[in-house]
């Protein structure tokens, strides 16, 4: 990764040009790593609107602080995971302080241990960074992004057979991946 990842561009000496490169290289970071932040953050805040609220956050972070990002210290990739994690805990914390109702009033049971759900999307998430790029856009958009087929392939400017036949082999080397972790079903 270099420090134009995000767009930053320091030979560029022109205001105009300078903003123009930090946009396209923040849309380039959203279009690599948007999908998998928003899973991330569904599987961690258990809400798709404010999984929506947190990517965007993050984002919103990264652009503030595009001058401290450094290469050298880690991938585009883990920063954005960095900062997200750090939103992620900012609206969980808001959310408690909202939700807190006296022991009096509460009627619903304490909320079950959620270590298995978290160790599952973690397993995933690793299954996922070893299917091949391709593969791993595919299967995040049609399936943690909900798109159709057909809105992947407009996405991607490729035929919708070429999305299916990804999908294919995306799904068949998951069903690798899981059956050699130990997972029959």
């Amino acid at each position: 990764m270099t420090t134009e990842d995000l767009g930053r561009h320091p030979s560029k000496s022109d205001g105009n040009g300078l903003e123009a490169a930090d946009e396209s290289g923040l849309r380039d970071a959203f279009l690599a790593h948007g999908g998998e932040l928003l899973g991330f953050a569904r599987r961690s805040l258990y809400s798709s609107g404010n999984a929506e609220d947190a990517v965007q956050e993050t984002f919103a972070r990264a652009w503030r602080s595009r001058s401290r990002f450094d290469p050298t210290l880690g991938s585009l990739r883990t920063w954005l995971f960095t900062i997200e994690r750090r939103v992620i805990i900012d609206i969980g914390t808001r959310q408690t302080k909202i939700q807190t109702v006296p022991m009096e009033q509460g009627d619903e049971p304490a909320a079950e241990d959620h270590l298995e759900t978290a160790m599952l999307g973690w397993q995933m998430e690793s299954a996922l960074q070893r299917l091949d790029p391709e593969h791993r856009l595919i299967i995040t958009e049609l399936y943690f992004n909900g798109r159709s087929g057909r809105e992947v392939a407009e996405l991607f400017a490729i035929p919708e057979g070429t999305v299916r036949s990804r999908t294919f082999y995306a799904l068949r080397m998951l069903r690798l991946l899981f059956e050699e972790a130990g997972w029959d079903q």
